[in-house]
């Protein structure tokens, strides 16, 4: 009932209205959250690609070299293959662990009655698409460096970028306010983020199992953007050419963002009395 009540296009038009109207502050906050996480930190910045950076060549180091065995192909380095998947994984894991406490972590903000809190999810996600940029730029040294160049299909980057960021905010809304309310959603995003990690094709390919496992695995919304991230800059597959996959995709995607979206709307009046 709660949903039929509140599932309508002038609900989803006031989000969009707020964001457009508050977009420099959204730029302007996510700078200063990407700055403040490396805040009196010796290296600063470098730590933002150096982690990530050390696990990407320990996991390598691992399964390339210790086991002689990855996840690329024969024309493709399994480096390539690796480090393409766990730039995606990264941003995506980051941005939803990050959007889960995003509330919380601007309390102080909550009780002004003028500030639009809705906005707080979307700049903990432009924060951590700072990061995406930057390992995506390191990235792509490597990427020439194997011998490989950009073409016309490398475009649909910025689709599976966006088709992140839709995903990314529904979850964000719905996270974000559960949390202040039930302190177990932290823990369990952890879970999942832990558990995600193997289950999506990082390091090894969906094609070595059986189709029925193929079908279970694909199920997980982060295989369509790394997968996607692979068809633009390997495979040369527009998005399009895989329509039941995309159509899967947007359509989990536009659930949760619409029951994030209500759920947070819900919520709203409550937050500053638990906070």
């Amino acid at each position: 009932m709660i949903l039929k009540n509140y599932l309508n296009p002038k609900l989803l038009f006031s989000f969009f209205r707020t964001l457009y109207k508050n977009r420099r502050t959204i730029f302007a906050m996510a700078r200063d959250d990407f700055k403040k996480q490396y805040l009196g930190s010796f290296l600063g910045l470098f730590w933002s690609f150096f982690q990530p950076a050390v696990y990407i060549f320990t996991i390598w180091f691992i399964f390339s070299v210790g086991f002689r065995r990855g996840g690329g192909s024969s024309d493709i380095p399994f480096v390539l293959y690796l480090v393409s998947g766990f730039v995606v994984w990264s941003f995506f894991s980051g941005a939803l662990t990050a959007g889960a406490t995003s509330v919380q972590s601007y309390s102080y903000l909550v009780k002004k009655m003028l500030f639009a809190v809705s906005i707080l999810p979307v700049v903990k996600i432009l924060s951590s698409l700072y990061i995406h940029f930057i390992l995506f730029g390191l990235y792509m040294i490597l990427f020439f460096s194997k011998g490989f160049f950009f073409s016309l299909y490398s475009l649909q980057i910025f689709y599976y970028i966006f088709a992140s960021i839709v995903l990314l905010l529904g979850v964000g809304w719905l996270t974000s306010s559960l949390n202040i309310f039930i302190k177990d959603v932290t823990q369990i995003i952890g879970v999942i983020t832990k558990i995600g990690f193997w289950f999506t094709p990082i390091f090894w390919r969906i094609d070595n199992f059986s189709p029925k496992i193929q079908f279970i695995l694909k199920l997980n919304p982060v295989y369509y953007l790394v997968s996607g991230y692979r068809d633009a800059l390997f495979y040369k597959v527009w998005f399009w050419e895989k329509p039941m996959l995309t159509a899967y995709y947007w359509s989990f995607t536009l659930f949760f963002f619409i029951v994030g979206a209500v759920v947070f709307k819900r919520l709203r009046p409550h937050f500053g009395d638990v906070l």
